[in-house]
């Protein structure tokens, strides 16, 4: 089965042709980032415009590259995002379908994640914990099966990515600021500020960013407001937010007794956050897994193979266009 993927949750549109048997045959994404920084963050209205001048050209970009007339079905992300951005790409991929007398199906953008490094060669088996840190998401998830998830904890307030996109402006970074804050913490000195690892004392793993977010606000007002100090800030923010998501997912870890962990998401490029979960796994003779860089942020080639996974387990969709902008994971079931 070939299965076209598009995502459109955001100010990303990504594209891409993933093969059952195959894997990924081609891909494609188009970032509006350069659009968006001048306005210090997404502008909806622009984002939505910008998926409908997009994903056409992109689609027969990628069949092109895979030498492919028409896929077999369509997977599209369905929700959570912006109303607008979602409805392009669920319209264009239903209407497609619908032309073509092929099916398709909307897929939940954080399974899309969740699944992500399902596209490497070296994969997790189910069962395994997760902890997916995209943007606005912040969860760690007891994977049992496709769509057989328990959500073990989240963030209360900020997700990470927020916390590092917000501390970054506070800084003049700009838009996106999250990857800018990881390198410029590259240059920090050690030990000049000591930031609180929020909620780590408490039972649960649930979490909470916003407090280490005026943290290191106070902090960038006591300071001289130098580069200098913006690296040093960085890097004392940066080993907060690691160490914080570290210690939930040792416990969660304990709490199920995986020995795989899946790390997901736009932060999880975060090499920091890489190194440090992957010696945790180490310690606890465990493997933890990831998706290529190319692969963190949103893409469709995570779209295109939640949805060829859901089709092939029998999952079927009626004609409506349909877009979730707010779509819980608890909410999802095995098909």
């Amino acid at each position: 089965m070939k299965v076209l993927g598009i995502e459109s949750s955001c100010d990303e549109t990504g594209v891409a042709l993933y093969d059952s048997e195959r894997g990924l045959l081609a891909d494609a994404l188009y970032s509006q980032v350069a659009m968006h920084a001048e306005f210090g963050g997404v502008v909806p209205e622009l984002a939505s415009r910008d998926h409908v001048r997009k994903t056409l050209p992109m689609i027969r970009e990628v069949l092109a590259k895979a030498g492919v007339e028409r896929p077999d079905a369509i997977a599209y992300t369905e929700g959570p995002g912006l109303i607008g951005a979602l409805l392009v790409g669920a319209s264009i991929g239903r209407s497609l379908a619908y032309g073509w007398g092929i099916p398709a199906i909307g897929v939940h953008h954080m399974e899309g994640h969740l699944l992500a490094p399902m596209l490497e060669a070296d994969r997790p088996s189910f069962p395994f914990l997760a902890l997916l840190v995209s943007g606005g998401h912040t969860q760690i998830v007891d994977v049992r099966g496709l769509g057989d998830y328990q959500l073990l904890g989240e963030s209360l307030d900020d997700a990470a990515g927020e916390a590092f996109d917000k501390t970054a402006k506070i800084m003049g970074l700009g838009y996106p600021g999250g990857a800018r804050l990881a390198k410029m913490a590259e240059q920090g000195r050690p030990g000049l500020y000591k930031f609180p690892r929020p909620m780590l004392d408490r039972p649960h793993c649930d979490f909470s960013f916003s407090g280490l977010k005026t943290a290191a606000l106070l902090a960038w007002q006591d300071s001289d407001q130098s580069q200098q100090a913006v690296a040093d800030i960085a890097l004392a923010f940066q080993d907060a937010v690691v160490d914080t998501l570290v210690g939930k997912c040792e416990r969660a870890l304990k709490q199920t007794q995986h020995k795989s962990l899946v790390i997901a998401g736009g932060v999880s490029a975060n090499l920091q956050l890489r190194a440090k979960m992957q010696a945790l796994l180490q310690k606890r003779g465990g493997k933890a897994y990831y998706p290529q860089l190319k692969y963190c942020g949103d893409n469709g080639a995570m779209i295109a193979y939640a949805g060829c996974q859901r089709l092939l387990a029998g999952e079927h969709r009626d004609l409506a266009i349909s877009a979730r902008p707010r779509w819980p994971m608890i909410d999802l079931r095995a098909p």
